[in-house]
């Protein structure tokens, strides 16, 4: 089909990079591209370096575009820049290729931990993206863990210069216990088909910097807390004594399961018959010196969880309380 001066609509998929796409399009004498999500990626769009006019579009957009072009023998299109848009209230969003839970490898462990952003991020580059030499334009936008890490990581750096007592396990409580479960419209936040994602895409939310600073409570974890998690998941030894960077004998060891550990999450793994599950927490006050707090619980249909105390308060900074989570399949 002779493509020259057209406008292409290609579909995303067989391998082929989407910039790949349009530089086949550009090769054949194409105008332009479209760029139509497949199926699993909905409607997760990502800006990129295209060497052509180009327009990404969700698939639900791809298939009204496909039915255009199939209703008429001289289809048109026009690909118009219209600024950048800001204050979007469905962001933020998780997008198509963001990693869900659960972890195989330790389902009692919640992952993800949380959602940063990591979608079509403006960053400095090291090199031109046009592969030239004679440009000042050392600017990329890319998508991925790439950006989501840098945020994440910059976050728990700044809180940790912020509180430089605190150690990498109450950073990372502060970071996970103040996130957001809501967009900018104040709606849940929806996933690449834009629906409500569930816990196994977000973890505990999308970061909120200003939140983490003052969480309040952390759940804090010395490394040697890690022992007995890491023995009850039935690691060998010498991959223990790797990690922690000692001699481990997980046979004079104590053994925990892996929801005892005092992390700022649960995940608790049921079977097909009725059961229950009581799980101990310890919390650190690093709010006011004169400080309460009460436990608020929406459990998912099916279970019944009861917080023993509901009540918690605190006269002193860095003092401890102790809370047991009650839960029941139903």
């Amino acid at each position: 089909m002779a493509v020259k001066g057209k406008i292409v609509l290609c579909e995303r998929g067989g391998g082929i990079a989407r910039i790949d796409k349009g530089q086949a399009v550009k090769d054949a004498g194409g105008a332009a591209m479209i760029l139509m999500n497949d199926k699993d990626s909905g409607y997760s769009t990502l800006a990129d370096a295209h060497v052509l006019p180009a327009s990404h579009v969700s698939y639900s957009a791809g298939l009204s575009i496909k039915a255009y072009i199939n209703s008429t023998q001289v289809p048109t299109a026009t690909i118009m820049f219209l600024g950048t848009k800001i204050g979007d209230k469905t962001a933020p969003a998780v997008a198509s290729f963001s990693s869900r839970g659960p972890s195989l490898a330790s389902p009692g462990i919640l992952k993800p931990d949380i959602i940063g952003p990591g979608v079509s991020i403006l960053a400095a580059w090291p090199v031109s993206v046009e592969n030239k030499t004679d440009t000042k334009s050392t600017f990329n936008i890319i998508s991925g863990t790439s950006m989501s890490f840098p945020h994440l990581s910059g976050i728990a750096a700044l809180l940790k210069s912020a509180h430089p007592d605190r150690s990498p396990a109450a950073i990372k409580s502060a970071i996970m216990t103040t996130a957001d479960l809501v967009n900018l419209g104040n709606q849940p936040i929806l996933d690449e088909r834009l629906l409500p994602a569930d816990i196994l895409a977000t973890g505990a939310g999308h970061v909120n910097p200003s939140k983490a600073s003052d969480p309040g409570l952390v759940y804090d974890i010395q490394p040697d807390d890690y022992i007995p998690y890491l023995c009850g998941l039935g690691n060998p030894d010498k991959d223990i004594s790797y990690i922690v960077q000692r001699q481990v004998n997980c046979s004079e060891e104590s053994s925990m399961l892996e929801a005892l550990l005092n992390y700022p999450s649960f995940s608790i793994v049921y079977g097909p018959n009725p059961a229950t599950q009581t799980c101990t927490r310890t919390v650190t006050n690093v709010g006011p010196p004169n400080s309460s707090y009460t436990a608020f619980v929406d459990p998912p249909p099916g279970v019944n969880v009861t917080v023993t105390p509901k009540n918690i308060i605190f006269t002193n900074t860095e003092q401890t309380a102790i809370y047991s989570d009650f839960y029941c399949n139903i």
